[in-house]
């Protein structure tokens, strides 16, 4: 948290190119998607304890987190990337060319439509999931009771996909007219939920039993739409009241049509990923909960950072592009890409080095034990090695989507799929779910790569010179900042292996502080950052 807030105040905005307000806004508008992400990754990670302490990575947990898994993938799908990707150029261009009036029709011939496919698509899902989790999890064929569980808990959630997909609409038209709070708080509501849900678990007693699936899956099913709920309400503050038309196939829904398809691939690359090792792992008894667990502490920094600059940076994009200003879109590019790594790569860097004592100290309690410990701590290092991949493709996917390109992302997404899936066969025999975590490693980088290198060929994105230097010294500062955490954790194992969960997680606090000054300190030696940029910055913010 202090990190964040310190990266927010350390960039250093040129003002040639842009108005200092507009950059200012820019990195207000981060941090308060950023610090609502975090917030709800905090409770997102009290929510994985206590599913840890209850669950465990038995075949319950596994059957969960597939029923979890599927409604969730479209969630990332929608929210965060292909319907965005597609809509909020189109919205956020009828406000700029048509003002309120143009942008309302065109949000309400999308919304009838896209709530049309939503109902049949769900209704179709429901009575064919038995074959998704066939497709989803083919591994539990080999167990009938967990596969039976899967099906039934899948099609209580699975409700939660029609919540998000609204969710994801109002989001957008939010988020175009400036106000990005609302929407970056929902996530909120989602583990508010599920943690009242696991409490009242815990509490009956009912913890390692099928029972608590049912109640989980309930949950989930509940928080859609509290979530939907509060959305509905923001647009209502925010004055902006859609009526809900007749579904007709318009310029406007074949536009989002056109866009969203590809954008499919393109914006949801990393999940479709993730999904994909889902599907190899149910063959490894207890793999699908390791992913999950080490899945969820890598998007941390994934949400706070990448997810926010996404968020933020596509309608700001999309605006300079429209008014052809080519000087002030790669200045947002440029900061946007500093302000990612100065918080990707040290987080990175620390989640590689001392995976194990994370995920006991967050996990290893009830059900989970130190084998789960091992086990996921492996796969953790794995996805840490692509984290700042995963970031680069939110902050370079935008400067495709401003310009309503999603075929060409789509392409390299297409390209990163094919290496993961065949990466995944070929390291599991050997790595078994470790394999999956490196492969989706592997395919982020290649598609980063991808969408680098042609922004640059094409003339959308150059680096500038305070980038490329700043980027060099926080690798510098990130990889010093490594060793110094690795001799210090060896130094505190006895602390970090403690009886006590209250001495390992202060111990565990120690070693991320430590992390955090030894990163800032390198950074303010080598000149990445300096205490002038800082004194600027806060003058700027008073």
């Amino acid at each position: 948290m202090g990190l964040f807030l310190h990266a927010g105040s350390l960039l250093v905005i040129d003002t040639q190119w842009v108005g200092k307000d507009a950059s200012m806004s820019m990195l207000r508008n981060f941090a308060t998607v950023g610090v609502a992400t975090l917030a709800s990754r905090f409770l997102g990670f009290f929510r994985d304890i206590l599913i840890a302490a209850s669950l465990g990575s038995g075949p319950i947990a596994d059957a969960f987190f597939v029923a979890f898994r599927l409604p969730n993938l479209f969630r990332r799908l929608f929210a965060e990337g292909a319907f965005n990707s597609a809509f909020i150029p189109i919205f956020a261009g009828s406000l700029e060319d048509q003002g309120e009036g143009g942008a309302r029709k065109v949000a309400e011939e999308i919304v009838a439509g896209l709530l049309f496919v939503l109902l049949l698509f769900t209704a179709l899902a429901e009575l064919a999931m038995p074959l998704l989790i066939h497709v989803l999890a083919p591994g539990f064929g080999d167990d009938p009771s967990k596969f039976d569980l899967a099906v039934v808990l899948s099609r209580i959630t699975f409700p939660y996909l029609l919540c998000m997909s609204l969710i994801a609409f109002l989001s957008g038209i939010l988020n175009s007219l400036g106000k990005f709070a609302a929407a970056a708080f929902a996530p909120v509501l989602l583990n508010v939920v599920m943690i009242a849900t696991l409490m009242l678990i815990l509490f009956l007693g009912v913890d390692n039993n099928p029972m608590a699936g049912h109640f989980l899956a309930w949950g989930v099913f509940i928080a859609g739409f509290v979530q939907l709920a509060a959305l509905i309400w923001a647009m209502m503050r925010a004055g902006f009241r859609l009526s809900l038309k007749r579904p007709r196939h318009t310029e406007n829904t074949r536009k989002l049509i056109r866009l969203g398809i590809p954008g499919i691939v393109a914006g949801g690359v990393t999940q479709l990923n993730i999904t994909i090792g889902t599907i190899i792992a149910s063959f490894q008894a207890g793999a699908v909960s390791y992913l999950y667990y080490a899945d969820r502490i890598y998007q941390l920094p994934l949400g706070v950072v990448g997810i926010a600059i996404g968020v933020v940076l596509l309608p700001d994009l999309t605006r300079k592009v429209r008014a052809e200003k080519s000087e002030a879109v790669y200045h947002a590019q440029n900061r946007a890409m500093e302000f990612a790594m100065f918080l990707t790569l040290p987080a990175a860097v620390a989640l590689a080095v001392v995976p194990g004592p994370i995920i006991a100290v967050l996990f290893e309690r009830g059900q989970f034990d130190a084998g789960d410990t091992q086990m996921t701590a492996m796969a953790l290092a794995a996805f840490a090695l692509g984290l700042p991949s995963f970031v680069l493709n939110k902050v370079l996917s935008p400067g495709f989507f401003a310009r309503q390109d999603t075929k060409t992302p789509m392409q390299f997404a297409t390209v990163a799929m094919v290496i993961n899936v065949a990466g995944s066969l070929l390291m599991f025999p050997s790595l078994q779910h470790v394999g999956i975590a490196l492969a989706t490693t592997l395919a982020g980088w290649v598609n980063a790569l991808l969408l680098g290198v042609t922004l640059w060929r094409r003339g959308h994105f150059h680096a500038d010179a305070q980038l490329i230097r700043r980027l060099a010294l926080y690798c510098l500062c990130a990889v010093l900042m490594g060793v110094g955490v690795f001799m210090l954790s060896a130094y505190l194992t006895p602390w970090l292996e403690a009886p006590l969960l209250i001495t390992r997680g202060l111990t565990l606090g120690v070693l991320v502080g430590v992390g955090i000054a030894l990163f800032l300190v390198t950074s303010l030696v080598t000149g990445a950052i300096s205490l002038g940029d800082i004194r600027r910055q806060m003058r700027r913010g008073t």
